[in-house]
């Protein structure tokens, strides 16, 4: 995904406030809230505050502060849901074959039941 980030996109307004969200964590860096159309019994959106439209976009830009931020609200969040005791998943789609729906960088967290496998069996 080489376009230029898109402002209007929907994280990007949730970022600015124009929509709401029901926010699970927050700092500097890092927004966290719940998928509005969940997976999971657990399923959390956890986006990065700069603008950055996928994990390739990110892992080439952002600060080392970005990066370690966003990783430790994952795991925090993880922890906080209780999900580190009995297991989640981490997602993160990037460009067209992966689906990825919204071209700001996110990671799910998936929880609370069994997932399954990740991909299906050929």
């Amino acid at each position: 995904m080489t376009a230029a980030y898109d402002r209007n996109n929907v994280f990007a307004k949730i970022l600015r406030g124009e929509i709401p969200c029901q926010k699970v964590f927050e700092d500097a860096h890092v927004l966290a809230f719940r998928d509005i159309k969940p997976q999971a019994p657990a399923h959390v959106l956890v986006i990065p505050k700069g603008e950055y439209i996928s994990s390739d976009d990110f892992s080439a830009k952002a600060s080392p502060e970005e990066i370690a931020a966003l990783f430790r609200a994952v795991g925090k969040i993880a922890r906080d849901l209780g999900l580190d005791k009995t297991g989640y998943r981490i997602l993160a789609n990037h460009g067209e074959d992966a689906h990825q729906e919204v071209a700001h960088f996110h990671f799910h967290i998936f929880g609370g039941k069994s997932l399954g496998r990740m991909l299906p069996k050929e």
